[in-house]
């Protein structure tokens, strides 16, 4: 069986992305929203990609728009695991609800609107004025970005910088004090086996969590214009709409910002198999961003 391997940033109805003819696939847009009821067209020819050896599609995790086409050419599973310092283990009986009130207000959603649709993915806050952090392919479309804040308040926002070849960016929100920013991990304090939270908006329901562990460190995906590599992978439910957002640990730090997902046979929902940028990672390039600011 030959498999395919994608990557979309964004997910569009007028793609049809949840038709994968039965196939495994990766996915982590933003979550995109069209305005008109019109039924699907034709999905953008770089939707797919048939390439020999592959082992599933893989696809971005933000929703919707027209970012959210783009190619991987390989995906390399056999990276040797890291050596790191275990962290604090947590039973399946153990509280969470403390984790969560703790990271929630600092996660935020990221919208794009534009006159032919409108997509959202998911961000957390880095400074107390609204500088936030999220995908590249989240925010990569044409339109105007705003964010909202857990509390339901919504605020315009520009983008003030990127890094295409982290899947990075810096949105600035206008108008805003006093936020909560989060408190990034170190990839040293990540192991296996370690509970993680996934914060984000999945397929538009903002203000969602889901639980599971670290599966495993430094996977690599190779979309062929860029790489990404050092990944984390995690069980935690991941779905389109979580892009941008923060996968924590139970002291509530960010160990990852999430980027893509695997999917399997006609779905486009979570398997298990969720993709993040490490905190080490994310934070040199939140460093080198600012400088430029």
């Amino acid at each position: 069986m030959t498999d395919l391997m994608t990557r979309p940033g964004v997910n569009e109805h007028s793609h049809d992305p949840y038709h994968r003819g039965g196939r495994v696939t990766f996915d982590l847009p933003p979550v995109h929203y069209v305005p008109s009821p019109m039924p699907a067209g034709p999905r953008d020819p770089r939707w797919k990609k048939r390439i020999a050896g592959g082992a599933a599609v893989l696809a971005l995790i933000a929703g919707g728009g027209a970012t959210g086409a783009f190619l991987v050419e390989s995906y390399v599973n056999d990276q040797p695991a890291r050596a790191s310092v275990v962290a604090t283990t947590v039973s399946e009986t153990s509280d969470l609800a403390p984790i969560v009130a703790k990271v929630q207000p600092s996660i935020v959603t990221v919208l794009v609107d534009s006159n032919r649709s409108s997509s959202l993915g998911s961000g957390v806050v880095l400074s107390a004025d609204g500088l936030i952090l999220t995908n590249n392919h989240v925010i990569e479309s044409d339109g105007t970005v705003s964010v909202r804040l857990s509390t339901g308040q919504t605020v315009p926002a520009s983008v003030v910088a990127t890094d295409a070849t982290h899947d990075l960016a810096l949105v600035q929100a206008t108008g805003l004090s006093g936020l909560t920013p989060v408190t990034f991990a170190t990839d040293d304090s990540v192991a296996v086996g370690d509970t993680v939270l996934a914060f984000g908006a999945p397929l538009g329901l903002e203000g969602t969590v889901t639980s599971g562990i670290v599966s495993a460190l430094d996977r690599s995906l190779d979309t062929g214009d860029e790489k990404l590599s050092g990944l984390l992978q995690t069980d935690a439910a991941i779905n389109q709409g979580n892009s941008g957002g923060a996968l924590v640990d139970t002291s509530g730090r960010v160990v990852g910002i999430n980027v893509a997902i695997a999917t399997a046979g006609d779905s486009t929902g979570s398997v298990g198999l969720g993709f993040s940028i490490p905190a080490d990672t994310v934070t040199s390039v939140v460093r080198q961003l600012e400088a430029k600011l």
